[in-house]
């Protein structure tokens, strides 16, 4: 509940200080006084845009706080803890206007964005103004009353993550299916690409190796010409070079003690002679491996001639890049088969979430049905009681398509005067008749919302008499369960106060400024006769009036 409202520099506001009452507040005052300044202070700490214009002293900043008692309210426990901001006894709401326009929002003196001010003031106060009567003729706002009537905030909940959840996979599912489209569109091609290759039927590096023997190939006579050549000289002429080596080792011998050099230098000779007899007899069994083979040519020709056709059309220079190619088409053409699995598998979740979300959605269509008839009664008797006795509404639900909020249309119709034709209420109520409906369905809805406070400003408009006092008992009903902060022009409704506050202008010195205070029983009575018969109440205005605040 909001505690109090602490105002400097707002306007004509140089700073007040606001300690309301936990039950019914009436805000009263004559015409221009300020008391819809009181209200636009009150709107920027609940999250409205500021304006640098509303500064009192250009050189000095606004500030707006607002004081709550939240001990007790658990969503609002559970938004401090979401947004990591510490909860103390007082829940201070603060808005800073700057003289060069800059402004901040705190909760609790930490710094938070505008989105989160007002998201956490829409669990702390309802704030209802003239021309928020327009809410009664949205869709999302007379949904939202039969939920509440309903009791369907879990089951919404239930709804929605489901409808959600379909929504992913719907379009997951859809991109699937243009994947797929493409896939197929692509699918001959690649296929063609992936045979062209696969029919190679490559090995790693093949073509760079196939090369290499072909070079061999080609050359095989003038290599063995070589190979032999060298090979006699080394080891099959008449006076090959291994033996030569063997007989300057054997003339060594004789004088290999005579000289302190010899023995080694034998022993290189030795060490020669054994490799390059060694490197005879590999190049002679080189020699007997390469062979002239014309048929082995034209094989290597042809597959040499395949492999650098699919090179050219690929773009690449390699054995190990045409394999890499073919990889990926196999990938891609996999890709088609998975994608099947895929979007089967897609179907299926679909399926389920919307038979859930079905399901889920006639639970609401059901519960909204259930309290239409005992809400339409209600709001037809609380319009009787506020002076509409011809004015009653009709609710329809009809059946939709799957949406945000379940499977139904509901529109109000209101019919003003027994016509027997209800029609949309933005088409037929005048101002005066919405502000009463708001209120009387806003009195049935409060119960079964846990919203600390609700705010009326000027709810009374178009209204007087009785059915100003009805109004009136109606925001006391109200009040045993809530605070409520009302500005009115009635007295009928003023005389139902808990606190009563009076807002003046005073003249300071060149300027006039707005101020408030709370008024005495006394001060109380001689408002409202003022209230009922003008500047200087009559004695019956004051007996009246006393009547007013004793019933």
């Amino acid at each position: 509940m909001l505690r109090k409202l602490h105002i400097q520099n707002y306007a004509i506001i140089e700073e007040v200080d606001i300690d309301f009452s936990l039950a019914l507040n009436i805000i009263t005052g004559e015409t221009g006084a300020g008391k819809s300044i009181l209200m636009g202070a009150l709107s920027l700490i609940l999250g409205e845009r500021a304006d640098t214009g509303v500064l009192l002293n250009n050189s000095k900043k606004c500030i707006i706080e607002g004081f709550f008692g939240v001990s007790q309210n658990e969503a609002v426990n559970n938004f401090l803890r979401e947004q990591d901001i510490d909860a103390d006894i007082d829940l201070v709401l603060r808005r800073e206007i700057a003289p060069n326009g800059k402004t901040r929002a705190f909760i609790n003196d930490t710094p938070v964005t505008l989105q989160q001010l007002k998201q956490l003031a829409s669990l702390l106060v309802d704030l209802h103004q003239q021309f928020d009567t327009l809410e009664l003729g949205e869709a999302d706002f007379q949904r939202e009353v039969l939920d509440a009537l309903a009791g369907n905030q879990a089951l919404l909940k239930q709804y929605r993550e489901d409808f959600h959840a379909l929504q992913n996979r719907r379009k997951q599912l859809a991109d699937l299916k243009a994947q797929q489209q493409q896939f197929q569109k692509e699918k001959d091609y690649h296929q063609f690409l992936f045979d062209e290759l696969d029919e190679l039927r490559l090995q790693p590096n093949e073509l760079e190796n196939i090369e290499q023997e072909l070079q061999l190939l080609s050359n095989a006579e003038n290599i063995k010409t070589a190979l032999g050549q060298v090979t006699d000289v080394l080891s099959n002429s008449d006076t090959p070079l291994v033996q030569q080596l063997k007989q300057l080792v054997h003339q060594l011998q004789a004088y290999r003690e005579l000289h302190t050099q010899l023995p080694e230098l034998i022993s290189r000779l030795q060490a020669s002679q054994i490799e390059l007899q060694d490197i005879a007899d590999e190049l002679d069994s080189i020699n007997d491996s390469v062979h002239m083979d014309e048929q082995r040519m034209q094989v290597i020709n042809d597959r040499m001639a395949a492999g650098y056709k699919l090179l050219k059309k690929h773009q690449v220079q390699t054995t190990e890049e045409l394999l890499n190619i073919q990889q990926n088409l196999s990938d891609k053409l996999q890709a088609v088969l998975a994608i099947d699995d895929e979007i089967n598998a897609a179907e299926k979740e679909a399926a389920r979430l919307l038979a859930a979300a079905t399901e889920l959605a006639q639970q609401l269509t059901k519960q909204r049905q259930s309290v239409v008839k005992n809400f339409v009664s209600e709001v037809n008797t609380r319009l009787h009681q506020v002076g509409m006795p011809n004015a009653a509404i009709q609710v329809n639900i009809t059946p939709t398509d799957l949406q945000e909020d379940g499977a139904d249309n509901i529109a109000y119709l209101f019919d003003a005067n027994k016509s027997g034709r209800f029609e949309s209420i933005r088409k037929v109520a005048s101002g005066g008749e919405l502000s009463r409906l708001m209120l009387c369905i806003k009195s049935l809805v409060a119960a079964h919302i846990d919203l600390p406070t609700m705010i009326f400003d000027e709810i009374d408009t178009g209204i007087s008499g009785e059915a100003a006092k009805q109004v009136g008992m109606i925001m006391k009903q109200m009040a045993a369960k809530r605070q409520i902060i009302c500005i009115t022009h009635q007295p009928q409704i003023a005389g139902k106060a808990h606190a009563h506050f009076f807002v003046y202008k005073a003249a300071e010195g060149d300027r006039i400024k707005t101020n408030i205070r709370l008024l005495t029983e006394d001060e109380r009575i001689t408002a409202i006769a003022q209230m009922l018969s003008g500047e200087k109440p009559t004695a019956a205005a004051l007996a009246n009036a006393r009547q007013m605040i004793m019933n």
